[in-house]
């Protein structure tokens, strides 16, 4: 068990569930000097000893002893121990870089437009994630991450070019639901904002829609994907222009009409 986060990965999630080393070890049906053995590193578990401490704490094996779950952020530590086990799931594990505050809560960092090109080759450096500007959303849930990133462009009007986009960030990109908005963070693309279709169990690949329907809708392959981000609102100075009613529609329509009326009738009277 040497060269492995197996005692001090124990040692936390017994803390973070207020737990007795003494409570622990009559769980597992073993004495407290030898769970105290295992929490040190002196002492090795077998098989039987693992399979019981992963039943108790609802993790994998091999996460217990390959991940090092003191870098872990709290909302993916959280994550962790609700079921979203990346081994069981059997999707990569993306360590997330972030911020948090002097409670160690998450931030939300904020990712302006002039900072979204050098993103997408720093979203993994702590330096660069801590220049971020942060703020907080107060009505968010305090288990989960979250991020906002600014838009540009016009491929998903209603919202506005400009507006800021917050997301949840997504550890397993196949919990992802068809028609869902979403960020995505491109090696070759930079920052997206678009509509998903998942079609990871057929193609590997998301097909990503506009709003605007003058765009036509594309692949991105799942290995050029580094970040998922959920939406969950959008912070605007700009109003979304307003869908005119289906009375008034049917106006405009009879007027463009009367006006095609008119125009032919003065091309054909000057015949």
């Amino acid at each position: 068990m040497k060269s492995t986060f197996f005692a001090q990965n124990i040692k936390l999630l017994r803390k973070r569930r207020k737990r007795t080393q003494d409570e622990v070890a009559a769980a597992l049906n073993m004495k407290r000097s030898t769970l105290s053995g295992y929490e040190n590193g002196v002492a090795s578990p077998g098989l039987d000893a693992l399979a019981g401490f992963a039943d108790y704490f609802e993790i994998a094996i091999d996460t217990l002893i390959r991940i090092n779950m003191a870098e872990l952020s709290e909302s993916q530590l959280s994550e962790l121990e609700r079921g979203y086990d990346i081994f069981v799931k059997g999707s990569r594990l993306r360590v997330l870089t972030t911020t948090v505050d002097s409670d160690n809560d998450e931030n939300i960092e904020l990712v302006p437009e002039k900072a979204k090109a050098g993103y997408t080759t720093g979203y993994a450096d702590p330096e660069y994630i801590r220049e971020l500007p942060v703020f907080k959303l107060p009505f968010l849930d305090r288990q989960k991450k979250y991020r906002t990133f600014q838009v540009s462009g016009d491929s998903m009007f209603p919202v506005p070019e400009g507006a800021w986009i917050t997301g949840e960030y997504v550890q397993d990109w196949n919990n992802i639901s068809n028609n869902t908005p979403c960020i995505f963070v491109t090696r070759d693309e930079g920052v997206v904002f678009k509509i998903v279709e998942n079609q990871l169990n057929e193609k590997q690949s998301f097909r990503l829609h506009s709003l605007n329907t003058l765009y036509e809708p594309y692949d991105l392959p799942v290995n050029d994907i580094l970040e998922v981000w959920r939406f969950v609102h959008f912070i605007s100075n700009d109003m979304p222009e307003p869908r005119l009613p289906q009375t008034d529609l049917i106006a405009t329509v009879n007027k463009l009409r009367e006006d095609v009326d008119m125009m032919r009738g003065r091309f054909h009277g000057k015949e």
